[in-house]
């Protein structure tokens, strides 16, 4: 009896799109170190109305099927602002995207990333990166590295597999994202904790928590560092102003004033570092493996935002101002506000880890602020290229 085809087909209808959501809870289930995000974000991730994405990107999605069984997902994606950035910084014009893969088998992973290739082309594409889902901002790479543990707060995981099958489909590693991990119950080396004191002795500088009273003003100021400080990195986006109040209003729950610093020269804020506790801890406990926590989960998820305990920390954004990068200053302000935020951290939240990421593999001054404060790669995420 002859084997039967893989079949991809686009999602065209409301039970094909429930099926793209859901298809990810079910191949995963079976992977202790998958955290099962909650079903209506996920809903609302890949819904034009309910991510600001969708309004500077086009799409298309696809199931993969075999015999009638769901085999597999995947997104094809053009983000518009993607396309206008500098070639030699990742992105540029022709760079179109596909992510948010999840397949059985080789088979099934290679029909789909050939649909996904064939739209992109049929948009006037001529090159692929990938995985991402969907932005850059979001979850961009494919983890390499560190499957054997969870993933914190806004970070992915993938089948260990899934490298192999996109290697072979002709895909080339173009960028390397790390991930620090380190016991912040420790204090930091002598050398870090003279240049934090020698800094608080400093008139010129002042580091401070945000207030939460000021929301969106202080959105505003680290939003205006951030697109300042990226924009020479490779495959910066600019943020939207629209996805900016949408991701304030999602992690507004998870905002602490003492776990997000601006530093201020001169009065001018120049500097600043974000820190969330890991929704994903509990998350892990509560969500179930289909993303729907029951009523006592609900009520322990709730209870656990309002009031993280032991609760470790990610520090998923910080930013220099591009006048003071690579200078002797941005490396105090950073190790201040990494100082101040672990101390915090660890008093008031029962902090035990933290991570920091994602990194990019060329990012010096990162990495060597990140060897400074003897902090290790627990994870790598690949993003990678094809020509089309």
């Amino acid at each position: 009896m002859a084997a039967q085809q893989v079949i991809v087909t686009p999602v065209t209808s409301k039970a094909d799109f429930n099926a793209f959501v859901d298809l990810s809870y079910r191949l995963n289930a079976s992977d202790p170190n998958w955290v099962p995000q909650l079903r209506g974000e996920e809903v609302a991730k890949f819904s034009p109305g309910g991510n600001p994405f969708f309004e500077h990107a086009r799409y298309q999605y696809f199931l993969a099927r075999r015999g009638g069984e769901l085999v597999g997902r995947i997104s094809a994606h053009i983000d518009e602002l993607a396309l206008t950035q500098p070639e030699d910084q990742g992105m540029g014009p022709g760079t179109g995207m596909w992510g948010a893969i999840e397949a059985t088998d080789e088979e099934a992973a290679t029909a789909l990333i050939a649909a996904a290739e064939d739209w992109l082309r049929t948009q006037g594409m001529t090159r692929a990166l990938a995985p991402m889902n969907l932005s850059v901002w979001e979850e961009p790479g494919l983890l390499i590295k560190g499957a054997d543990h969870p993933p914190m707060v806004m970070m992915g995981h993938h089948n260990p597999a899934y490298q192999a099958w996109i290697e072979s489909a002709g895909y080339a590693g173009v960028k390397t994202l790390y991930t620090y991990d380190l016991d912040i119950t420790k204090e930091f080396p002598p050398l870090i904790q003279k240049i934090v004191a020698m800094g608080e002795k400093s008139s010129r500088i002042r580091v401070r928590g945000v207030d939460k009273s000021k929301f969106d003003a202080e959105a505003r100021t680290i939003l205006d560092i951030l697109n300042d400080a990226w924009s020479d990195n490779w495959g910066f986006v600019p943020i939207t102003d629209a996805e900016v109040a949408h991701t304030g209003k999602k992690l507004k729950p998870l905002v602490r004033e003492d776990l997000i610093m601006i530093a201020e020269l001169d009065g001018e804020p120049v500097a600043f570092m974000m820190t969330l506790p890991d929704l994903n801890q509990i998350q892990l406990k509560v969500n179930g493996r289909n993303g729907k926590p029951s009523l006592l989960g609900w009520i322990k998820l709730g209870l656990w935002t309002l009031k993280p305990k032991n609760a470790d920390m990610r520090v998923p954004l910080m930013g220099v101002r591009k006048k003071l990068q690579g200078s002797r200053m941005a490396s105090q302000l950073a190790f201040m506000m990494i100082e101040y935020i672990r101390r915090n951290a660890v008093a008031n939240y029962g902090g035990q880890r933290g991570e920091i990421g994602w990194v990019l593999d060329d990012n010096q001054g990162m990495n060597a602020i990140a060897d400074a404060i003897d902090s290790k790669v627990n994870k790598e995420y690949r993003v990678y290229a094809k020509g089309l």
